[in-house]
């Protein structure tokens, strides 16, 4: 059995407070594309819980530590089904700020519910994948949606930018959580994203902002060069997605692909 797990990119991200647990308290829009990463699973005849092989883009971490193994084991661990063979073919790039992990997890967790006919309802399968990522439970549903608290507290919004097109570029810069939090500091907007969403998208790059850039782009000069190129390009809204290092630029119409950028991962679609 196979489905696709697709990447999302956040429109503005605001870092409202840290929390006591250590993690902060955010709010973000979460906003599903089409880029793709594919997770199939067949009965296995092995006497092992699960076989796991990938292929793609390469994974160097052992099996049990990825995140869809992660998530076979939770529901594994709660429901009797035969062992299966897991293979993920790998096109979302690690650590882009597109959810790619979030995502491989929350589809096996779907894609187990409907084998199995588990009878799991959407939140039952949020609830279980929020232990796996923040942002996991967003893909359960798959919809545009205002994300705060950890950014796994949802609310759907009617967001549709189907009109328009995306072009995104991720360039070969890791960030690290550390390293995306240093000098942040939290505070609470004076207008939430939930309402600035909802105004034209021509009013966004003046209002709608991601507090990680303020730190991350000194240190990173090229993200700051290749937003300024997605404006130059004629961008509506252009942004950093999450903590990086993937930026996005939403336009009207189809955008050329700089030769610059094509030392570069990049990605476009019509949204």
């Amino acid at each position: 059995m196979l489905t696709y797990s697709n990447a999302k990119i956040n429109i503005g991200l605001n870092i409202v407070e840290k929390r006591r647990d250590g993690f902060h308290n955010i709010e973000t829009i979460f906003f599903p594309i089409g880029m793709r990463d594919a997770i199939e699973i067949v009965d296995s005849k092995s006497d092992s819980p699960y076989t796991f092989s990938t292929s793609g883009i390469p994974i160097n971490i052992d099996a049990k530590d990825n995140i869809v193994v992660k998530a076979y084991e939770l529901i594994k661990a709660k429901y009797n089904f035969p062992a299966q063979n897991i293979h993920l073919h790998k096109n979302i790039p690690f650590g882009a700020g597109l959810g790619g992990g979030s995502a491989n997890a929350a589809y096996m967790i779907k894609l187990l519910n409907q084998k199995f006919n588990l009878e799991m309802s959407d939140e039952e399968m949020e609830d279980e994948v929020r232990i796996l990522g923040s942002d996991c439970a967003f893909f359960i549903k798959n919809k545009p949606a205002f994300a705060n608290e950890k950014g796994d507290r949802l609310t759907a919004i009617d967001l549709d930018l189907s009109d328009y097109h995306i072009l995104l570029i991720k360039p070969d810069i890791h960030i690290s959580t550390p390293e995306a939090y240093a000098n942040i500091k939290p505070q609470k907007p004076e207008i939430s994203l939930k309402e600035l969403i909802k105004q034209p998208i021509e009013t966004w790059k003046s209002t709608i902002i991601n507090d990680f850039e303020e730190s991350i782009f000194p240190k990173h000069p090229l993200l700051t060069e290749i937003k300024s190129q997605l404006y130059q390009q004629g961008a509506i809204y252009a942004s950093m997605s999450g903590s990086g290092s993937s930026m996005f630029g939403i336009f009207n119409n189809e955008p050329s692909i700089l030769a610059e950028w094509k030392k570069h991962f990049y990605w476009k679609n019509r949204l």
